[in-house]
């Protein structure tokens, strides 16, 4: 039989992937039935979902018992006749699924979701620390719930498998939009992105070279285009230099060198994030305004405030604006754009996990065999754990070694 509990987050990471994951592990049998709901997600044009239903299959043949809200994976084309076929049960009322030992959601729930947990149970979702107010985190602590927060789980080689996960799809998706901008249909100026004979290529200028940047940048080089990468970190644009396995100019970010790139660029893509918070401003709004008529600006960063000043929040519906004659495109869940890939890669992360939680007595004992997990418990029996969320908020935090050392 195979052993879950040996499973773990570095060979996660090196197994989930934007396929879809339809083999099934073999059946054990855990210590105890896990409850677990799947809410229908309510904010604006969020259309990902944490499970799929493979993943759903999967848990239940483990023991499980796996509850999905009435058309929760419907924008990714995931039936609710798919869930019940892969042995979920599939609620009409929001109230029941909050009844669930665990709740998986891809965002944080709202003021009014968090009023329907009930006490001591588990939330799994986004946190989005840098949005998230000091009377929101008092009402989940109010609960007494335990919280992780999926963007912090880490591995064992202290790599983040869903933030790496979801950067990658940013990444690509960002050079799919861009082409789209770029056409007339998009509101462009018509031109194609990469390269044919005899006509210049697409110049692409990306500020961050992390994942979305890596990958962005394969994306636009398998199309034809030039890339420049600009990052503060000498050592991400080795790395990234490294992984794309060919030379390509990149630059730590000096305004002259940034300046000269962007009055030449076709497309700009910012992605940089902060450490804590905003994300820094990198281009000011005068060099906005020295860019091409009708060249486009993606601030993937847009969830940290945007890394351009002419930066402002927009969304699927309407995902464009005009400013200085650049369209700029500032959609935050970038990735919702492609939910079902999206979905399966969330997915592909979290069943591992779900697995290992329903193996263990209870989830102190799970989160004290799992240190890689405990990166991202913010929440634990109500006591606040997060040492950023602590600081900005001022709400004392406690740490989530002692508290579990007092539980064991």
């Amino acid at each position: 039989m195979a052993d879950h509990t040996s499973f773990g987050f570095s060979d996660l990471a090196k197994q989930a992937s934007l396929q879809p994951k339809e083999s099934l592990l073999e059946v054990n049998s855990p210590n105890k039935t896990l409850y677990i709901g799947v809410p229908k997600e309510t904010t604006l044009q969020e259309h990902r979902i944490a499970l799929t239903p493979s993943s759903v299959q999967q848990l239940v043949n483990n023991g499980n018992e796996v509850w999905i809200e009435t058309n929760a994976g419907k924008e990714a084309k995931f039936s609710d006749r798919e869930y019940s076929e892969a042995g979920a049960k599939i609620c009409h009322s929001q109230e029941e699924i909050y009844k669930a030992d665990v709740i998986v959601k891809v965002e944080p729930p709202t003021l009014e979701e968090v009023a329907l947990l009930p006490p001591d149970k588990l939330l799994i979702s986004a946190l989005q620390h840098g949005a998230k107010s000091n009377s929101y985190i008092k009402s989940l602590m109010q609960k007494k719930i335990n919280a992780i927060a999926f963007e912090y789980l880490k591995d064992s080689d202290g790599i983040f498998p869903i933030i790496r996960s979801m950067s990658e799809i940013a990444g690509i998706t960002a050079i799919a939009i861009a082409s789209d901008l770029l056409s007339i249909r998009g509101g462009g100026k018509g031109e194609l992105l990469g390269g044919v004979s005899g006509i210049p290529p697409t110049e692409i200028v990306i500020i961050g070279a992390g994942t979305v940047g890596e990958y962005a940048a394969k994306a636009a080089i398998g199309k034809g285009a030039i890339v420049k990468v600009f990052d503060h970190s000498l050592a991400k644009l080795r790395r990234l230099q490294s992984n794309l396995g060919q030379p390509i100019f990149t630059s730590l970010i000096h305004p002259k060198i940034l300046q000269k790139a962007l009055i030449n660029a076709d497309v700009a893509i910012g992605c940089i994030r902060g450490e804590e918070g905003r994300s820094p401003v990198i281009v000011n709004e005068e060099l906005v305004a020295l860019m091409k008529p009708c060249s486009v600006i993606l601030d993937i960063s847009i969830d940290q405030g945007g890394i351009f000043e002419t930066s402002e929040l927009t969304t699927h519906a309407a995902p464009t604006f005009i400013k200085h004659d650049v369209m700029h495109y500032c959609v935050p869940n970038i990735t919702s754009n492609v939910c079902r890939t999206a979905s399966y890669a969330l997915s592909n992360i979290l069943t591992p996990l779900l697995l290992r939680i329903s193996e263990s007595r209870n989830i102190a004992e799970f989160l004290y065999a799992n240190p890689e997990v405990r990166n991202g418990v913010y929440i634990y029996k109500g006591n606040l754990t997060n040492q950023h969320l602590g600081k900005r908020l001022s709400i004392y935090q406690k740490d989530i070694d002692l508290l579990l050392a007092a539980h064991a």
